[in-house]
């Protein structure tokens, strides 16, 4: 059997691997191996030279287990130097001891703890009721809360409106109750999350401690100086929010601030399925960079992801960058993603679940006495005389093109020209108006206009003289209904898609002498020297939850605000004026009023306005399908980001695909022949 002697040089920081070298590298995986994992050197009929990096913690020891996992793979036997034997049975205790440490993480989460820990959890029970003085958490919450504080470092994967912001707050609540001088001691959060969830994390902070937080926004408006004060200073606020953008720009000075001995900074990821890309995304890489930096360090999603075990590489890399949580490659996980019956599989999910904990819709419910939501039927509406013309007009138009499509490739679905036809089509189902304005206000894109899509004078005359015209039904059915529920004390938010549709039915209801206000896209984020904020996402947010406001109705965009806000405690209505393919935001927006809060006897209610003979119906059953497929995902016991048993494609599931243009063309065809 051909033999490797292994070396280590710590003075030039490499491993040098002599013996039968040429042998190891004339085998084709291994030299790809070598060359693009270990970044080795071959020295020809003398060695193979290996780096590590003695900056990085555990980085030595790394390297020499993924070169013995090699040598084992192909086959080679290995020797060692007495310096390498002395590192490796250094690495080998350490080994041992963080695997005792995982076992009893995943014993946390699973409720398997012995007397010893009993009699911690209630200790960490009872520092709780003194630090959270205005909250009180279910048991699953303190359960990942406790979990959370023993391991420091863990992904919650916990369904939206599960209280993962609580149990942040209770962990480090706790942590930072400890003495000084303890090793677990933390004393500063760092939120790193999408604009829109700044507010919701000052919000719960009060909610849970009674308080305001003292806390310092990074965001974009916030001027150079003042942000480099908060990362510079000694006397910086307790909590930094700051968007993941933000990071790449102010990441030496975030490092910088995160190395200050005096700053004990739990990190907390917000969203973190945003730095999945493991293909270099500048987002992901900067995030990376602060991990080994901080002393604690937390990752929240509970957004399904396209199937694939790559998509949890950054995330468990980032909790523990100096372990190997992950025992394979990312190649490795990329081939394991290609094949449900891997052999590797399970050893993969035994080693990532000890640092994850997961509450699930029916751990609300059957724990946390969530109600069931109340999904009315779909209220299906006439078109106006006008809006039917020119519906029917663009879609006997527009047919032919997506029958042609499903006989190109899947490409093809979603070229610019495709996806324009669609967004017309479900722009003259709701409110006819909008196809007037240009389609690369809606795309991005340059190089489209209305000349494409309409050619036929007397509907270019309808469409531009519309809002003269008719009011869309949609709308005074909406007005029916919201002036119901307000009459009963109630109140609601409407989903819309497009925001000249948003805005256009803000302007009806105002006439009509229904305030309302928007969270869309243009609705500014509140900022730290505005702390009223005035016309903000927040302040709309405050008025809107306050029970003795006159704000009863506010529109909003899932694609602005789907993520992170709570209206539960003050709306218990849904009405969705227009949705689109996409599964994943339409759930997120359903959780904006359907979270742990409400009372068992509250009723949450969804209601679908949906124009009948159109595109609405199609995009009805095509999300129920969806949603039923993605919440076998949402529920799975399961990593939701990995679970790979479910024989279905996620991204399919989050927007536009093939099935979804065949079900536009059959529901034409059926309607087509009922109609002759």
């Amino acid at each position: 059997m051909a033999s490797i002697l292994i070396h280590i040089d710590e003075a030039d920081s490499l491993f040098r691997l002599q013996g039968d070298v040429d042998e190891l590298w004339a085998i084709r995986r291994a030299r790809f191996y070598l060359n693009d994992y270990l970044l080795a050197e071959y020295n020809a009929g003398q060695s193979i030279e290996i780096p590590f990096s003695m900056d990085k913690q555990g980085d030595r020891e790394r390297v020499m287990h993924d070169i013995q996992g090699m040598l084992g793979k192909f086959e080679f036997s290995e020797e060692l130097s007495e310096r390498s034997k002395e590192v490796l049975n250094d690495f080998m205790v350490e080994k041992d001891r963080f695997g005792e440490f995982s076992q009893k993480a995943r014993k946390i989460w699973n409720n398997e703890i012995g007397d010893v820990e009993l009699s911690e959890f209630k200790h960490f029970t009872e520092v709780l009721k003194e630090q959270l003085t205005n909250r009180t958490l279910y048991h699953l919450q303190l359960l990942a809360a406790y979990h959370l504080t023993f391991s420091q470092n863990a992904c919650n994967f916990s369904v939206p409106g599960a209280g993962k912001t609580s149990v942040v707050y209770a962990a480090y609540a706790y942590l930072k109750s400890l003495p000084r001088d303890h090793k677990k001691y933390v004393n500063r959060l760092f939120i790193v999350g999408p604009l829109s969830s700044f507010g919701p994390w000052e919000d719960e902070y009060q909610a849970c401690f009674g308080v305001r937080p003292d806390v310092k926004r990074l965001s974009g408006g916030i001027p150079k100086s003042d942000r480099l004060r908060q990362l510079v200073s000694p006397n910086a606020a307790e909590i930094t929010l700051i968007s993941y953008q933000g990071v790449v720009s102010e990441l030496d000075d975030i490092i910088a601030y995160l190395r200050r001995p005096e700053n004990k900074v739990m990190v907390v990821l917000d969203e973190a399925h945003k730095v999945k890309n493991t293909d270099g995304g500048i987002w992901a890489r900067s995030i990376l960079a602060m991990a080994r930096y901080s002393k604690s360090r937390v990752v929240l999603t509970g957004t399904p992801t396209p199937n694939g075990y790559e998509d949890i590489y950054n995330l468990y890399n980032f909790i523990w960058p100096d372990k190997e949580i992950i025992p394979y490659h990312l190649y490795q996980l990329k081939e394991m993603s290609q094949n449900e019956y891997d052999s590797r599989i399970p050893t993969l999910v035994d080693s990532l679940s000890p640092f994850f904990i997961r509450i699930t819709k029916q751990d609300l419910k059957q724990y946390m006495q969530l109600p069931d939501a109340i999904e009315h039927p779909p209220i299906v509406v006439n078109m106006g005389p006008v809006h039917q013309k020119i519906y029917q007009h663009l879609e006997d138009h527009y047919i032919d093109h997506f029958e042609r499509s499903l006989t190109a490739g899947n490409d093809d679905i979603r070229n610019l020209l495709m996806r324009a036809r669609l967004i017309r089509l479900m722009q003259a189902a709701t409110n006819p108006a909008l196809l007037k304005k240009p389609i690369m206000e809606f795309l991005g894109e340059e190089g489209l206009s209305n000349e494409i899509f309409i050619d036929d004078a007397g509907m270019i005359e309808n469409i531009m003289r519309y809002k003269e015209l008719e009011i869309p039904t949609k709308f005074l059915v909406i007005e029916d209904l919201v002036k119901g529920i307000i009459d009963k004390g109630g109140k609601v938010i409407i989903w819309g898609v497009f925001i000249q549709t948003i805005l256009d039915l803000q302007d009806h209801f105002l006439k009509k002498g229904i305030n309302v206000k928007l969270l869309i896209g243009q609705t500014p984020v509140e900022n730290n020297d505005q702390s009223d904020g005035t016309g903000s996402r927040e302040a709309i947010v405050r008025e809107f939850n306050d029970p003795a406001s006159e704000l009863k109705v506010i529109i909003a965009n899932p694609f602005a605000v789907a993520e992170s806000i709570s209206l539960h405690k003050a709306c218990h209505h849904a009405i969705y004026l227009e949705r689109n393919f996409n599964a994943a935001t339409f759930l997120q927006s359903k959780d904006r009023i359907h979270r742990v809060g409400l009372s068992p006897v509250d009723e949450v209610n969804y209601y679908y306005v949906i124009s009948e003979g159109s595109i609405d119906e199609t995009i009805h059953d095509r999300l129920l399908l969806k949603e039923r497929r993605m919440l076998r995902i949402i529920e799975s016991r399961g990593i939701p980001l990995i679970d790979m048993n479910l024989d279905m494609d996620m991204d399919n599931l989050s927007s536009l695909d093939k099935d979804d243009l065949k079900a536009i063309v059959l529901d034409y065809v059926k309607r087509a022949a009922k109609d002759k």
